[in-house]
């Protein structure tokens, strides 16, 4: 069941509340059969103090009908035993369904966000979010169904003391108040520290994973001291901050191991003068004894409390996974007749608050091939991400074949739409698969054709499976992965294929190749090709010049290249 979280709102703790009460709805019935379980063990155990207090006094009296007694007394010491196993069973079964849908919802954000998962969360805090925080939020439910139980106990221990008689609760609730103060405090605080404590560690695992993605750079620039410090420069906080939530768990226990017992010897006390009145029978203080443990056992709460706090901060982290905007994709289809013309009008980009494009306009007829060159910085992959809508701008339209891309269906778009990247991801499990991984699979013939057009044919028959090569039995250098993303675009664009520094890698002789089957084997009709080397751009129909996120100028590259200011760009 869907959680009524809105997806654009900034996260608060009512959305984390959110997160946990649709978990709990999704474990309904394994989490009401574990209450009944946790409630029919204290059931039990509320009714053993009663059938033991009026055993003894049976035996003492030396009536002859005590041996039902002592049978009842044996059954309702093993039944908790029993059920206590069924609550282990439940609990660990509970959450580990419940932690397998947190995962599969949260992991769903994150995909229906597409990149802007990252641009907003790091890689390695959301990776953190997945594994550990959807592990303490799944927890919840158990914990509510014990904490049902926490809570029966005490209260029913408490109206058995009153019960036997109304002094002993008296003097029992005399001291609940400051058990309710221990108990609210050890909330709030606990709150701020695990909250400090999640974030920090989300922030050292993505560190880690940055690390680990430039282990090369590292490794070659001997900088490894320095990156070891930078990923654990918030260790301090986070040591400060977990020495915190375990000195609050420790005080509120020790505060509670003290309190307890004053408040145990205080009920007895009043049982020990009402039973010198003759008020009381030894069974009943026997019973008074047993009930007090049972009243006085809310101090367990703080176990069951630290555990929702756990959950609680846990669900607010995953519900900023979930205010991820989606990608929103509209009903509309690209005309039958398109050639793949891409316009460009007034569009605007920002990226860490800093305008990377400013009013750009663009036409791309269909089918030709436009480069995209500029110095670092000048925004060309984000215009290659939003000319194939892996963005959106933040201002103007871009439409293909006079279709907006947000009102294409996600269908249309990514069938219309390939990319390869200067760095592809190895996706489909063996590398005649990742040439398939798309929105649609194509044919063997298909993907056979693509590598081909890629120059990958050649080295993916020698694989030692050939096409069917898992991709971990396949290291593959850095010119045969981006050839294996060319053939998957090759194989997957249907008007427009962009190509972002995806050729950067390849050796001349080898780009010329893949360039000349562009145009004689390749089905998407217009291209935009981001291009660092001018014998790229010089094979494009045109060039645009991008400049500090404007466009400079729109030619032939011959026609550019007499500008000095254009060959600086190539460092000519």
């Amino acid at each position: 069941m869907a959680a009524t979280i809105p997806r654009h709102a900034a996260p608060s703790a009512r959305d984390g509340d959110g997160i946990l009460r649709a978990a709990l709805r999704h474990s309904a019935g394994r989490t009401l059969a574990l209450a009944a379980v946790t409630i029919a063990s204290t059931g039990a155990a509320l009714l053993l103090p009663a059938v033991l207090g009026h055993t003894l006094d049976l035996l003492l009296a030396r009536r002859g009908d005590t041996g039902r007694w002592l049978l009842l007394s044996c059954a309702l010491i093993c039944v908790p035993a029993v059920l206590d196993t069924a609550d282990e069973l439940l609990t660990a079964t509970t959450t580990a369904r419940t932690t397998a849908w947190l995962r599969h919802r949260a992991l769903g954000d994150i995909l229906a966000a597409g990149p802007r998962a990252t641009a907003r969360i790091r890689a390695g805090d959301l990776v953190t979010r997945l594994v550990g925080n959807t592990a303490h939020a799944a927890t919840a439910p158990a914990t509510l169904a014990g904490t049902t139980a926490a809570v029966a106990g005490p209260l029913g221990g408490i109206v058995a003391l009153g019960v036997i008689d109304p002094w002993l609760a008296v003097a029992f609730l005399a001291g609940a108040p400051l058990l309710a103060l221990l108990l609210r405090a050890f909330a709030r605080a606990s709150t701020d520290a695990l909250t400090a404590y999640q974030r920090l560690q989300g922030d050292i695992a993505g560190r880690l994973l940055e690390a680990l993605r430039g282990a090369r750079t590292i490794a070659a620039a001997g900088t490894a001291g320095r990156e070891r410090e930078r990923i654990l420069r918030p260790l301090p906080d986070l040591s400060r901050h977990g020495h915190r939530v375990w000195h609050v768990q420790g005080r509120s226990t020790a505060q509670a191991a003290t309190l307890v017992p004053l408040l145990q010897i205080t009920v007895l006390a009043v049982a020990g003068l009402q039973l010198s009145r003759g008020r009381l029978s030894v069974g009943d203080l026997l019973a008074a004894s047993r009930y007090a443990a049972l009243a006085t056992g809310v101090g367990m709460l703080v176990g069951h409390l630290n555990a929702l706090v756990h959950s609680r901060t846990a669900a607010r982290r995953l519900a900023e996974v979930r205010a991820l905007p989606p990608v929103r994709h509209g009903t509309r289809r690209l005309p039958a007749d398109g050639s793949g013309t891409l316009r460009l009008r007034g569009v605007r980009a920002e990226r860490g608050g800093r305008a990377v494009l400013r009013g750009v306009d663009l036409d791309l007829p269909g089918g030709t091939t436009l480069a995209v060159v500029g110095r670092s910085g000048s925004g060309k992959s984000v215009l290659a991400e939003l000319a194939g809508r892996l963005a959106d701008p933040d201002d103007g339209e871009i439409t293909l074949d006079g279709v907006p891309l947000r009102d294409l269906t996600r269908e249309q778009l990514r069938r219309a739409v390939g990319y390869a990247f200067a760095r592809p991801a190895p996706l489909g499990g063996t590398v005649g698969g990742t040439i398939a991984f798309g929105s649609f699979t194509p044919s063997p013939a298909a993907v056979r054709a693509a590598a081909r057009a890629a120059c990958a044919d050649d080295f993916l028959r020698k694989l030692p499976a050939g096409y069917a090569t898992a991709c971990a039995d396949a290291p593959l250098s850095g010119g045969e992965s981006q050839r294996l993303g060319l053939a998957r675009a090759f194989a997957h664009a249907g008007r427009l294929l962009i190509l972002d520094d995806a050729t950067s890698s390849l050796d001349s002789v080898t780009e010329r190749r893949v360039a000349e089957a562009l145009l004689a084997d390749v089905a998407a009709p217009t291209r935009l090709i981001v291009a660092h080397r001018p014998a790229t751009a010089a094979r494009a129909d045109r060039v645009v010049w991008l400049e500090e996120g404007r466009v400079r100028a729109v030619g032939p590259h011959a026609a550019l290249w007499r500008e000095r200011a254009y060959r600086e760009v190539f460092g000519e």
